[in-house]
């Protein structure tokens, strides 16, 4: 039987016990890998003194080897500070306006994803799949394919893929559609996403696509909706397990709670949906002194000036509503610049009586469906879903918004605390019981059967720990 080979920018070490790091992706990945044999190669994190290529470093651990390169300073600064972080992410998170394009950070990521080529051929196998993950590798099969490898290879895109008015603001664009063409199998979160890649090629007359067949530069390939999910059954025992982290909750106690959880960065409408809660507790006075946001933001690629403007601009936001509304005894929005724990996010997840998941665009947003995982069964939370995160196109039960209107977000705030527990419950089972039948497991032998057919040809992966409730 093959290997799986998978590839991303960064590599997910299990623990010193051999333990997968926390996150249903790495799990299942980590899963499949071991299923079938395989490595999971990438940057090791580290930065080496010197400018010539790194020495490939290999680790094994559980039948699974780990095959790590460093990086030159130069090339973290212009490939992955630069390239992938200050153009390709605002632009396919619709931010062309943010993207600070030039011609040496576009060499750098091409050179690097040629770096992580030739690293790879050290181990590379004729029968071995590779699956390729996220925008920082697209060229990578390309510049497999020029050094003679025909493996099978799949791409799968974390982020959404962009309209094509967005991504043609992007220099020589041409070259990534081109890159992707090389790969057997493009896999995207939803079906928007796939339509837009594919009218991309069609308005420059460059290819097409019919179902999941495309045809582009000459090459026949496969585009796939896969969206990603969660390890449903492992969140949902964490959350049911949580009733003892009191030390969670004592500064919450005797209030609703309405929880965010982000990563610090301007495509998840953070500073609005803040806005959109001061907004909610003016219009309904009520409310006051019995409703408090509990928003979760760690920071996140804090060397980018613009990561370095917003950290600055939604602490401030925070302490204007705080210092406006607040009183002795009561806080309205509790902000949390630093990450938290699986299991504790769990517990506050399964307390808070309101999700908000309000992204201004989103791939997937897996906080959407771990908030619905950890909920009680008896007397479930709402989800608040922003109408442009792929997860609503699966979750249609919540309550979608439009976070760049925050008077649609603040009745939905409302809406959601006044929500009877039956009609809670009647929103939430469907959403959990679709988490349940697809979950990051059922997302993961998904896609590599149909890299690797013939499909049914490999036992499925199967979710560490039961549902709970």
């Amino acid at each position: 039987m093959s290997r799986l080979i998978v590839v991303s920018n960064r590599v997910s070490l299990p623990d010193e016990h051999g333990s997968s790091p926390p996150g249903g992706l790495a799990v299942a990945l980590n899963a499949a890998l071991r299923r079938k044999g395989g490595l999971w190669m990438g940057w090791s994190g580290k930065v080496q003194a010197e400018e010539q290529p790194a020495a490939l470093m290999e680790k094994e651990v559980g039948g699974i080897t780990y095959a790590l390169t460093d990086l030159s300073q130069k090339d973290l600064e212009d490939y992955y500070y630069g390239f992938t972080n200050q153009v390709l992410w605002p632009i396919f998170h619709n931010r062309a306006d943010l993207a600070e394009y030039s011609e040496a950070r576009e060499s750098a990521y091409y050179r690097v994803n040629g770096l992580f080529a030739d690293q790879l051929e050290h181990v590379l196998r004729t029968d071995d799949v590779i699956w390729v993950h996220d925008y920082h590798l697209i060229p990578l099969a390309e510049k497999l394919q020029q050094r003679g490898h025909k493996n099978r290879i799949g791409f799968f895109l974390h982020t959404p893929w962009p309209p094509a008015d967005i991504l043609f603001t992007l220099p020589n664009y041409n070259t990534l559609l081109r890159g992707l063409s090389c790969y057997d199998l493009v896999g995207f979160h939803t079906e928007n996403d796939r339509n837009n890649f594919a009218e991309c090629l069609r308005r420059q007359e460059l290819g097409d696509l019919h179902g999941d067949d495309c045809r582009a530069y000459g090459k026949e390939f496969r585009c796939g909706v896969f969206p990603i999910s969660i390890d449903t059954a492992a969140f949902a025992s964490l959350a049911g397990r949580g009733d003892d982290l009191q030390e969670s909750f004592c500064r919450l106690a005797g209030f609703d709670v309405a929880i965010g959880v982000d990563r610090l960065d301007y495509s998840k409408g953070i500073d609005q949906r803040i806005v959109a809660f001061n907004r909610f507790l003016r219009s309904n006075k009520h409310r006051m002194r019995k409703t408090v946001l509990l928003q979760i933001t760690p920071k996140s690629r804090d060397k980018i000036p613009a990561y370095q403007a917003m950290q600055k601009d939604v602490a401030e936001l925070v302490g204007r509503v705080d210092g406006e509304l607040g009183s002795v005894g009561w806080v309205p929005v509790h902000y949390i610049n630093q990450s938290l724990g699986q299991p504790e996010l769990a517990s506050l997840y399964r307390r808070a009586r309101v999700g908000l998941v309000t992204p201004f665009r989103d791939g997937m947003n897996l906080v959407a469906k771990e908030y619905v995982a950890a909920q009680d069964p008896r007397d479930p939370g709402v989800l608040v879903l922003s109408r442009f995160a792929g997860a609503a196109s699966e979750l249609g039960e919540a309550i979608l918004v439009n976070p760049y209107d925050g008077e649609d977000m603040a009745r939905a705030i409302e809406t959601a605390l006044d929500m009877r527990r039956d009609e809670r419950i009647r929103r939430w089972t469907p959403m959990m019981e679709r988490l349940r039948a697809h979950d990051v497991y059922r997302w993961c032998d998904d896609f590599l059967s149909s890299l690797d057919p013939p499909r049914g040809s490999m036992p499925s992966l199967e979710p560490a720990l039961p549902v709970a409730g």
